[in-house]
Parts: structure tokens; C-alpha cells; sequence
């Protein structure tokens, strides 16, 4: 794997000049504005038979600005300035006129379009030239590269209680000084790029240099995260380059008139499940587009980094579907690895890490690869992190399949601490994923239909919401603490976000009932979700002071499967657990290590969720002071009574 990488690397350097101008190809292809006030334009269409440019600016005539024909099926225009003016003024609306190989003219969108929008009594994206007179200058530099990622997995069209799509400056005003409040120092955006079907969640791109327009402008998008890097909060993109929409009008497909251009022809061009196109990670030019793609979300918009969707599907030819992964070595190297896109991910992190090695690369791998996180050097992905992606789907299979009293505490450990030590996890207990239609919150399956009638602090305390409130801060405490080197959360659920997630579609007559999240639920002091939403903030600024996530895996002393009690240690920190539905524990021995056998180490509470603030019992004294004496416990020189 490491030699076809080099043979890349090489032939980029010896024939495109280096990586630098190889990924610079942004700005230089599609319609780009020159310092003199011309244009110059560039497309790739191996399969066209001629190139033309149209648009608000020639009153639309389909053959007034031809392309010249370079090799390689590349398509060159350029346009003088008009009296000092550019001939496409800002806001023009453009389009790529393809005379295709059948003689059919069809109407693009380039692929490389920075700004595309749609008005609401059409269907299509219209192409948009983007060329303000005063371009947004980004005010604050970049956080650091940071030691402990505290994540906020975000939406910016749902990311406000009315139903309706939310923009970058209601993120930018309301929903980052909220995200600063809850200890959380990055935040994952969805559905950036544009995509045509706003239920697709982004999933479905059509124009990969676009910021979506639903939203707002570029430059809102720009000022957003300016705001949050004045905040010290890093911003990742979910970048989709697994496959593309097969829209045709307004995306990708079927560009240049074929069947391929940027994808692979046939049954390996299309994907059986998602109904998209696959990218030919071979292909020159497409290594191009989706490098470039990359290095314009750091440098024009100052992204620090991306979470890659799909990469399981990426990295076999199978896509993973109908395999399951045991974790034998077979799985990952044969055959049915695609080797071509396992390569064109490692020259993006090495892109990355060379060019920005401020920036954070995240693999969304279901699968378990072996080396996906590892240097680029010694043969690996070259990923910072991965999702921990067992995690979220054990505690909904526990939650839904057993009862209290049948958890299994060795198979959450298992779970939690199932890793290879030399890569990074990101942990989490619920994302997009667990909170779309057709599946569950966390709050939900373990209070269902009693969220509704019983959240409010007027009515006393039913079973099964004091049941679920606790497990609810439970599971994400030791999510956080025990599960990974980073934490992920979505936005909303850290409060226990009543329902589900639900874009407006045909099935739903099109409401946005269900497309918001309902933050004003933490502010009334009478709704029991401020409890939870207490506990969220005051765990992330714990994490924050102690730094466990940054620290060496945790020593687990104690699973004990009939009290239900798990203990570890951690970043100088004792975790315990106790997952018991109806029994607690006076003078409770518990295994610890500590360096000094002079000084009797002393033990206070720091964070306790059965604390009054976070909806508890207040069962706790937490002036109580606990000493660890040199006593044996479960394999620790020293124990201390709880």
C-alpha cells in the first residue's frame, strides 16, 4: 500500500510540479476572477466534443464563448476585462454548455461552482459567479492543534427550536456561545457541502465546492467560523467524497455526457444502497478534484480539519455490504480491499499533514481496519482518529434486549476498551446516527411516551423517569471516561432531546416539525432537562481541567456482575459505577494505585450524578474526605472505603 502511494506521490511531484500546485487546482479551475479584471476558465470533459460557457452576462447564447481543447480532455476560455470590469459580474447566474458525443447540448453546473442556489419555484440549482467587491478577512488564527477533543457534532439547518432552516448567522449568535457554555472545544459540521435534498442530511452531495446556500452566503459561512475560533473552538467539516448524487442537472453525473468522467461506467459506478456514484479513485483528475476540494475547505474557509463519511464503503470494493467484520486479519487485505481509494486517502492526510499539519483528520470506519490511524509512513491511513462505532450500537442493543438487572458489566467494559492502543477512538454514546427517524435517542428508549407528561419538576419523580435520567448521565459519563481518546456529541442529545430527527419530505407532508432542536427546553426551570444539560456542561469542564481523554487508557480494578459496580482509573481520577437498578452500598472497598507510600492520598468528589443539580438524590455528602490506605484490592496496592 505504501509503495502504490509513493508511485502517486512521485508522479505528482515529477509531472504536476508537486503536491502544492497539484492541490492548488482550485483556483484555477472552474470560473475564476483574475487580478486584471478578467476571467479565466478551466473544466475537465474527456468526453466532450466541444465546451461553452453561457450565462446572465452573453444573454445566454449557447455559442458565443467557446472552450479551447487542451490534452487530456481538459477545456480552457479566458475573457478579457471590460473597461476594467469583469465581464461576469458578481451574481451572475452561469452554466458549462457540453456538446456531448451524441451532439446533444447540455446545460452544467461546473463541478468546481463555489456558489449555487435554488429559487423556490424551481426544482434545479441554478450556478451562481461569487465574486463580492469585499471578500470576508478572517479576523482570529486557528486554536492550536488540540490535546483533548471534546466534540459537537452539528447541524446548521436544524439548530433552532422553530420549524424552519436555520442559517450560519443564528449558529454564529445563538447555538456557538451555547456549544462554549457546554465545555465542548470542537464542533463537527453536516451538511455543508451543497446537496440538492435537504433530507439526504448532506449526504448526497451535488456541488463539492459549495457552501450550501440554504443557509446563508459564503461569507456567512466564513464569519461563523471566525466567531468560533475567537472562542477557541476548532471546526471540522463532514466532508463526503465516498460518492456523489446522481443528479445530472445540478451535480455531477454525467458531466461531460458519459457514463464515467468522474466516476467509475457500469455496476462499479453506482452504489446498490445509497443510489449515488462512486468515484474512480484511479483517474488523475479525480484525484485532483478531490484533493483540491480539500485544501479550499482549509485555506478559503479556515476549516481545521474533517471527518471523512462512508470510508468503510470507500475502502471495499463490497462496500461493506451484507459482510460483517470479526476482526481476522482476512477481512482487511485480499482482493476485495480497494486499494486505489485506500491510496488516494492516505495522499489526502498526507496532503494535510504536510500542507496543514495543524489539521485533524477523523475516519468514519465501521469496519476496524488495521493501520487506518497510523503515519502515512509506516503504511497506515495516516487518520488521527476513529469513530468508535460499537459503542453507540451496544448501549442501544443492552437498552432495547435486556433488563437492569441482566447487564452484563464485562461486555460494557468489552466494549468501551476494545481498541488497538496505538490508534485513536473517538468515543461516543449516540450521534446522527442513533437520533434519525426510524431509530431512537438514548432519552427516548429509556423514557419513551413519559417525556411528554412527566419531564416537569412540578410532578413528582415517576420510575421510569428517575430510572432513565440517571442511566441517561451514567452512560455518557463512562462513555466519555473509559471509551475512547476523544468524545463526540450531537447536538441536542446532551439534554436528553425529546422525539426524533425528521427532515420535511413527501412522507411527512414536507414539516419541519422534527427538523429542530428544541434548546429553549434546558432554559425553563420547570422541565427537567436543565438537569441533564447541567451534568453535559459540568463533565466536559471536568474533562477539560483533568485531561483523561488525552491520557493513557484507563486500569479497569472492578466489573462485579451481581452488584452491577464498574471502577477504573484514569488521568489520576477514580471512576465507580454503579449500574444497579435498585441496590446501593455503604463502605464500599475499591482498588487504587497511587506513587507515594509515605503520604496517605486523600479523595474528594468531583462530579456525582446523583448530585441535587443534575437531578438527583442528593444521597452524597460531598464534604466527606476518603483515604487511600495500603490495602490490597483487585489487583491494586492500595484501596480506598466509598
Amino acid at each position: 500500500r505504501y509503495s502504490l502511494f509513493y508511485n502517486h506521490l512521485k508522479n505528482i511531484e515529477e509531472s504536476e510540479g508537486g503536491l502544492d500546485k497539484f492541490t492548488k487546482s482550485y483556483k484555477t479551475f472552474g470560473v475564476n476572477q483574475l487580478e486584471d479584471g478578467g476571467i479565466y476558465c478551466k473544466e475537465w470533459a474527456p468526453g466532450a466534443e466541444a465546451v461553452f460557457l453561457a450565462g446572465d452576462f452573453n444573454g445566454w447564447n449557447p455559442f458565443s464563448h467557446p472552450y479551447k481543447k487542451l490534452e487530456y480532455g481538459k477545456w480552457e476560455l479566458f475573457m478579457p476585462p471590460e473597461d476594467g470590469c469583469s465581464p461576469v459580474p458578481h451574481g451572475s447566474k452561469l452554466k458549462v454548455v457540453i456538446r456531448a458525443q451524441n451532439g446533444a447540448l447540455l446545460y452544467r453546473i461546473s463541478p468546481w461552482a463555489r456558489y449555487v442556489v435554488r429559487d423556490e419555484d424551481k426544482v434545479n440549482y441554478d450556478w451562481v459567479h461569487w465574486n463580492p467587491p469585499q471578500s470576508y478577512i478572517h479576523k482570529n488564527p486557528s486554536p492550536k492543534r488540540l490535546k483533548s477533543l471534546r466534540i459537537y457534532e452539528s447541524h446548521v439547518g436544524i439548530a433552532s427550536p422553530e420549524g424552519k432552516v436555520a442559517s450560519y448567522k443564528n449558529f454564529t449568535y445563538n447555538v456557538l456561545p451555547r456549544i462554549k457554555d457546554l465545555g465542548y472545544n470542537c464542533v463537527q459540521l453536516m451538511a455543508i457541502m451543497e446537496h440538492a435534498y435537504y433530507a439526504s442530511f448532506g449526504y448526497q452531495v451535488t456541488s463539492f465546492f459549495a457552501a450550501s446556500s440554504r443557509y446563508g452566503t459564503p461569507d456567512d459561512l466564513k464569519e461563523m467560523i471566525d466567531v468560533a475560533h475567537s472562542m477557541g473552538i476548532t471546526v471540522l467539516l463532514d466532508v463526503v467524497h465516498s460518492h456523489a448524487s446522481k443528479n445530472s442537472e445540478d451535480g455531477l453525473n454525467q458531466f461531460d455526457g458519459t457514463d464515467s468522467c468522474f466516476f467509475h461506467s457500469g455496476y462499479r459506478g453506482n452504489h446498490q444502497l445509497w443510489d449515488s456514484r462512486l468515484f474512480d479513485y484511479a483517474n488523475w483528475e479525480v484525484l485532483r478534484f478531490l484533493l483540491s476540494n480539500l485544501r479550499m475547505w482549509i485555506e478559503d474557509y479556515r476549516f481545521d480539519g474533517f471527518r471523512f463519511d462512508g470510508v468503510t464503503s470507500m475502502l471495499y470494493h463490497h462496500h461493506g455490504i451484507g459482510t460483517g467484520f470479526s476482526g481476522d486479519y482476512n477481512e482487511y487485505f485480499g482482493l476485495h480491499v480497494d486499494e486505489d481509494a485506500l491510496c488516494y486517502l492516505m495522499l489526502a492526510n498526507h496532503m494535510i499533514n504536510t500542507l496543514h499539519p495543524e489539521c485533524i483528520t477523523i475516519a468514519e470506519d465501521v469496519s476496524g481496519m488495521p493501520a487506518l490511524c497510523r503515519p502515512v509512513a509506516e503504511g497506515g491511513g495516516g487518520f488521527d482518529y476513529r469513530l468508535a462505532m460499537a459503542i453507540p450500537d451496544k448501549w442501544i442493543q443492552i437498552i432495547k434486549e435486556l433488563k437492569d438487572e441482566d447487564w452484563n458489566m464485562g461486555n460494557i467494559v468489552h466494549t468501551l476498551t476494545n481498541r488497538r492502543c496505538e490508534e485513536k477512538y473517538i468515543a461516543y454514546a449516540e450521534s446522527h446516527d442513533q437520533a434519525l427517524v426510524g431509530d431512537k435517542t438514548l432519552a427516548f428508549h429509556l423514557m419513551d411516551a413519559e417525556m411528554y407528561t412527566n419531564m416537569s419538576v412540578l410532578i413528582p419523580l415517576t420510575p421510569v423517569i428517575d430510572r432513565g435520567i440517571q442511566l441517561h448521565k451514567m452512560i455518557r459519563l463512562i462513555t466519555h471516561a473509559l471509551g475512547g481518546e476523544s468524545y463526540l456529541n450531537f447536538m441536542g442529545n446532551e439534554f436528553g432531546h425529546p422525539e426524533w430527527l425528521d427532515f420535511p419530505r413527501i412522507g411527512n407532508n414536507e414539516s419541519y416539525h422534527y427538523a429542530r432542536r428544541q434548546f429553549n427546553l434546558t432554559e425553563d426551570d420547570l422541565l427537567r432537562y436543565k438537569f441533564l444539560n447541567a451534568f453535559d456542561r459540568d463533565m466536559n469542564k471536568l474533562e477539560e481541567r483533568f485531561g483523561w481523554l488525552a491520557s493513557p487508557q484507563a486500569y479497569v480494578s472492578e466489573k462485579h456482575e451481581s452488584n452491577k459496580v464498574i471502577a477504573f482509573e484514569r488521568a489520576g481520577l477514580i471512576f465507580i459505577f454503579n449500574f444497579h437498578p435498585y441496590q446501593s452500598y455503604v463502605d464500599y472497598r475499591v482498588g487504587n494505585w497511587h506513587s507515594s507510600l509515605t503520604v496517605a492520598f486523600k479523595y474528594k468528589i468531583l462530579l456525582d450524578s446523583d448530585a441535587g443539580e443534575y437531578g438527583g438524590h442528593k444521597r452524597l455528602d460531598h464534604n466527606t474526605e476518603y483515604f487511600s490506605e495500603e490495602y490490597p484490592h483487585n489487583y491494586r496496592p492500595n484501596s480506598i472505603m466509598v
